[in-house]
């Protein structure tokens, strides 16, 4: 005898998947055969609704109860692939516009689907586009949440970062050393950690 499940109980799945996944404050495994399962269930209930939708007359109680289902697996379905491209766009910012920090992280790398890896590439080439229009005047990936004091800043490499363009020339960043630099020219090393304010 096989398992009977009632309607929207794979979306119910779904939605607390992504529940635990903000209460642990990661991004888990895409789930590609829950999601394909939902799928599936959305094509055979609107298979079903087909020929109760042919009656005259007021619609059949079960045709409401199919419709219902179907809108609830969608909404369910949406805030699934919602949730998880809000933090691809948190992690994106976190290590401060850096795709290849996060597209090498094999175990993050692992937990996403082919489609959000072309989301991430093509959320980044947008992202540059729009910096490109104004670089000379702002640095939009900077971090914003507390503004700098001081022109300049004293860091400590973290790790190394090799050979990096400044405004005052090249500076060859290895580990451990200290550094009086521009803030604007190593801002993104900051928020990437390779680099700490001292």
């Amino acid at each position: 005898m096989s398992e009977a499940r009632q309607y929207g109980e794979l979306a119910t799945q779904l939605v607390m998947e992504s529940r635990r996944s903000t209460q642990t404050d990661t991004l888990l495994k895409y789930n590609d055969s829950l999601v394909r399962a939902l799928i599936r269930e959305q094509r055979d209930l609107e298979k079903a609704a087909e020929p109760l939708a042919l009656f005259d007359g007021p619609p059949a109680p079960a045709l409401i109860v199919i419709e219902t289902s179907i809108a609830r697996n969608k909404r369910c379905l949406l805030a699934y692939h919602t949730h998880r491209t809000d933090r691809l766009r948190d992690m994106y910012w976190a290590v401060g516009g850096a795709l290849p920090h996060i597209l090498s992280n094999q175990d993050i790398r692992n937990r996403l689907s082919p489609h959000e890896v072309d989301f991430l590439r093509e959320y980044h080439a947008s992202v540059m586009d729009f910096r490109a229009d104004f670089a000379d005047e702002l640095d939009i990936m900077a971090s914003i949440t507390q503004p700098p004091k001081d022109l300049h800043v004293l860091v400590r490499v973290v790790r190394d970062c090799g050979e990096i363009q400044t405004e005052l020339g090249n500076i060859n960043f290895k580990k451990g050393e200290r550094y009086m630099v521009r803030r604007a020219d190593i801002e993104h090393l900051i928020v990437q950690g390779y680099l700490e304010e001292v």
